[in-house]
């Protein structure tokens, strides 16, 4: 899967040297040998020959490290290929991740505690390597976000930071309805583009959409919702974005296929929102995780307020167990720093309480984890298949940033470390005609 360097050749599988200085380092750290095959940069290696390869390909690789110990450090390094997890013998990125998480798991690594004198150890080895000194220089791909937490103009930078790559970019990923967002797999054998077809087809169904009828689509991102909702439902759509590109995207979508008189996209934050008692349904597909905690009473106001009473309102959105106030709330510094920062992600229990007491009565709770698991492979399949175009929009290590993004995220799903919902509520105030029976 990674595209690998032309490797160090002074000492051609060479055993010592680098390797086995960083291997008798890191035992403290680790809790044992070496779980995993490793290469230095002087082509020294260390470690089971029958281990997932990690190639260091520059002293950079440990500096990082020293400077963003744990998950940052080791993120950085992969993604400017000072670090590599190279391809073979049975071995990719995600059984590479894999097999680290099982070993952390069994060490028990979360409750190492080291000794003065491992540390004392580890740096004198380090400093012989000739790794300390000043940090690299972050990776041009990680975010710079600036300003006030959620405030409007920081919202919409850490958007335009993930969503503002390119519409190119991301029909190369996603498939032709353009949904970024879980879909919903009657088998595991069902294509990406039905799965998604499925999902907005459940999303309708759910807000009970009838001709007529008026729907907001909160964070509307590529349209996939608000274009279904008019076209198969005849639903009056007005949809939400702060990001650019993709309104751009929508608004010729709409164009192509006459739906002017039904379909209106907003660049507007959901916070500017006007209307009062006014749609008959809200949807918000996996925009809530952005947020952020502190906002999140408000932006359950903004849906409840949009809708009539009677009115129902789906939320699709992830949850992390144990995520909630922990000090990586976005799901851990990988993702917080280079795909979607200032995110936020807490137990589902946690998200119902917070629509029950912003004033909506949630209806049905429906966990869709497993489909993510699928949703994300469908993406890296594609992804990997349009590798070479996908390289030539945005380079090398933005390459590198996805895929080590596509790959940790499924595992994290598969995992039960995060999960997906569909959350459906709808406003008090008058009868709802949900049916005591679901037809879905």
């Amino acid at each position: 899967m990674t595209q690998t360097a032309p490797r160090p050749t002074s000492a051609p599988g060479a055993t010592g040297g680098v390797a086995a200085r960083l291997a008798e380092a890191v035992r403290p750290f680790i809790g044992g040998d070496l779980p995993v095959r490793l290469e230095a940069w002087d082509g020294s290696v260390a470690g089971p020959a029958d281990g997932p390869l990690v190639v260091l390909r520059s002293p950079d690789a440990l500096r990082r490290l020293l400077w963003h110990p744990g998950e940052l450090g080791a993120a950085q390094a992969y993604v400017t290929g000072e670090l590599d997890v190279p391809e073979q013998d049975g071995w990719d990125l995600g059984s590479a991740l894999t097999h680290a998480f099982a070993v952390g798991a069994e060490r028990g690594l979360s409750g190492v505690r080291l000794s003065p004198r491992a540390l004392v150890d580890a740096v004198r080895t380090i400093s012989g390597l000739g790794a300390l000194g000043r940090p690299p220089a972050a990776p041009a791909s990680q975010a710079r976000i600036k300003g006030r937490l959620h405030s409007l103009a920081r919202d919409r930078s850490s958007i335009s930071h993930h969503y503002d790559l390119s519409n190119e970019f991301y029909s190369l990923i996603l498939e032709p309805q353009m949904a970024y967002s879980c879909g919903y797999h009657a088998t595991p054998e069902t294509s990406l583009e039905d799965a998604q077809r499925a999902k907005l087809d459940l999303v309708c169904t759910k807000l009970g959409l009838q001709p007529g009828m008026k729907m907001l689509d909160v964070g509307c991102g590529w349209g996939s919702l608000s274009l279904h909702a008019a076209e198969h439902f005849g639903a009056q759509v007005t949809g939400v974005t702060i990001a650019a590109e993709q309104k751009k995207f929508i608004d010729a979508r709409i164009a192509e296929r006459g739906l002017q008189d039904r379909v209106e996209i907003r660049l507007q934050d959901y916070r500017e929102v006007p209307e009062r008692d006014h749609f008959d349904a809200v949807g918000s597909l996996e925009m809530g995780e952005h947020v952020g905690a502190l906002n999140y009473p408000t932006y359950v106001e903004v849906l409840r307020r949009a809708v009539r009473p009677g009115g129902r309102v789906l939320i699709q959105q992830m949850s992390r167990q144990g995520a909630g106030g922990g000090k990586h709330p976005g799901g851990g510094p990988f993702i917080e720093s280079f795909i979607a920062p200032d995110m936020t992600m807490r137990p589902v229990g946690e998200t119902v309480d917070l629509i029950e007491t912003g004033g909506l009565e949630v209806r049905d709770v429906h966990a869709m984890r497993e489909h993510y698991v699928l949703t994300v492979h469908g993406w890296l399949e594609r992804f990997e298949a349009n590798i070479e175009a996908i390289r030539a929009l945005v380079g090398e290590e933005v390459v590198r940033v996805w895929r080590l993004y596509l790959v940790g995220g499924a595992l994290a799903f598969r995992d039960g470390r995060m999960g997906v919902d569909q959350i459906l509520s709808v406003r008090p105030g008058a009868d709802h005609t949900l049916e005591p029976i679901r037809s879905w």
